[in-house]
């Protein structure tokens, strides 16, 4: 499998949209926990969380799903692909953050089967379908991005700028934080986006990819125990 239109920015750009409906709103991935701690309340110190997980989790892992989509579909080395998914997805300690990152997948997946019907979207649902591939939210980014003709950094980097935006829109519900206060931390937080791929661009999605952000996992794990919460995780 290739790609199958010619790139377009203005057609991938509309992937990145923060306001895209596949849950991201519903989501903190442990940031909330972090707030209600007293650990995360100023601008500089969401920026500090954000560049910890671009570093540590987001770019070694998440975004080798979208590079393990450009190493393996084209080759149809389909079980390949599927054991990355699978084992990013254990792998993730929280069960809130295993069934939000499924989920949000999915509804990208559903959703953009309604964009694009004239895309190639088997055999990853019938993957689904059957068990062998959960579907998660980065592998179904790169496969969308993949088909669009998207090139592997700049879907890479596109993904990790969704995860940003989503913690940014997160913070701006959480925090004493305002609408421009929020650009300009995305502003600023542009050039890291970049440096987490190239940094990590080179592992081996299904033996190199990693995590060490402990502190948010156990955020993430005890989300659900919080006495009030404004976020599914």
């Amino acid at each position: 499998m290739g790609h199958t239109t010619d790139f377009s920015w203005v057609a991938y750009t509309q992937l990145l949209d923060s306001a895209l409906p596949i849950g991201g709103f519903s989501h903190s991935f442990g940031l909330e926990t972090l707030v209600q701690d007293g650990r995360i309340e100023r601008p500089d110190q969401l920026k500090d969380y954000m560049e910890a997980m671009l570093f540590h989790s987001w770019a070694p892992v998440d975004a080798l799903a979208v590079k393990a989509v450009y190493c393996f579909a084209p080759a149809e080395r389909w079980e390949e692909l599927w054991l990355v998914d699978r084992t990013q997805h254990v792998q993730r300690a929280s069960a809130e953050t295993r069934e939000g990152v499924a989920k949000m997948g999915r509804r990208l997946l559903q959703l953009a089967r309604a964009m694009y019907p004239q895309l190639d979207w088997e055999p990853l649902v019938g993957a689904i379908r059957d068990g062998r591939c959960i579907g998660t939210h980065p592998l179904v980014h790169g496969w969308i991005s993949l088909q669009l003709g998207v090139p592997l950094p700049a879907a890479a980097e596109g993904y990790l700028y969704t995860c940003v935006t989503t913690g940014i829109n997160s913070g701006l519900r959480l925090m004493s934080l305002g609408q421009t206060d929020g650009q300009r931390l995305l502003a600023a937080l542009l050039p890291s986006i970049r440096e987490a791929w190239l940094r990590f661009a080179h592992l081996d999605p299904l033996e190199d990819g990693f995590s060490s952000t402990p502190q948010a996992e156990i955020a993430m794990m005890r989300h659900e125990g919080l006495y009030s919460r404004l976020f599914m995780s």
